[in-house]
């Protein structure tokens, strides 16, 4: 019974806790509204102008004229294709990292210098190779966030036991089943750490590219509010901006305890 109820007030707490931090910053956010800052919109003139976006989440009623969950689906959508793309590039070049010295002397030093290049940059240099903003947009997602998946899954595969493979040397296993019966499974949490990395800088990287490139998305919406001036949509999409990427990291870290747990 008294463990029950310590489990009752430690479900309360993590429900209350967190409510009282979004009402204190809603509070900071009033005051300030109201004192030093009086062209910031107060949290009711946000919720007024923005209800539009709100009651009707799907509608589309122009190009950049949108429901915002529209919006946000059109940059989720973009996200998936680039964080996959980034995946099917990034795991192959962390094992190739982790399992040759030789590769790892050679590129390694090349992917240092890559991995703090700013979506700013890499952009432009996307728009250069594919002529067209898509392309560009989803080359610039891959470049930016495959670099936590390349050096996770090479310090996955380093961090193997010797153990582990000098088994698979006695068992006589080939070097695909090695690949994918004992050193997968063995890096494969260091990988979902990576995985994990990747997808929110990915969620990160997609706001700058659809504000540069103008594409219909939470980002193209923001940049279009900024130059109309209108800060209470600008307002909304960084809570929309905010709230998916919580949402995605909450998912991902799930997936990763349950993977932990088998």
């Amino acid at each position: 019974m008294l463990g029950t109820t310590q489990s009752w007030k430690s479900k309360l707490l993590g429900l209350l806790l967190p409510l009282f931090g979004v009402a204190v910053i809603v509070g900071l956010w009033a005051l300030t509204s109201q004192t030093w800052a009086k062209a910031l919109p107060s949290p009711l003139k946000t919720w007024e102008v923005s209800l539009p976006y709100l009651v009707e989440p799907f509608a589309k009623r122009g190009e950049l004229d949108q429901g915002i969950l529209r919006f946000t689906w059109y940059s989720l959508e973009r996200v998936a294709q680039g964080y996959t793309l980034a995946l099917l590039i990034g795991t192959p070049l962390g094992f190739l990292l982790g399992m040759s010295r030789v590769f790892q002397t050679v590129f390694d030093p090349i992917v240092q210098i890559l991995r703090p290049v700013s979506p700013l940059a890499w952009l432009p240099l996307g728009l250069v190779i594919f002529q067209h903003p898509g392309p560009a947009g989803l080359f610039t997602i891959a470049m930016c966030s495959m670099w936590p998946t390349v050096l996770n899954t090479a310090l996955g595969v380093r961090s193997v036991p010797q153990d582990y493979l000098n088994v698979a040397k006695v068992l006589r296993l080939s070097r695909t089943k090695t690949l994918f019966k004992v050193m997968l499974p063995a890096a494969l949490p260091y990988m979902f750490t990576g995985f994990r990395l990747s997808l929110g800088i990915a969620w990160l990287v997609i706001v700058a590219a659809e504000m540069l490139t103008g594409a219909p998305g939470v980002g193209g919406f923001l940049w279009q509010e900024y130059n109309a001036l209108i800060y209470e949509h600008i307002i909304l999409c960084i809570i929309t901006i905010g709230l998916v990427g919580f949402i995605l990291d909450r998912i991902m870290g799930a997936i990763e305890q349950r993977l932990k747990v088998d």
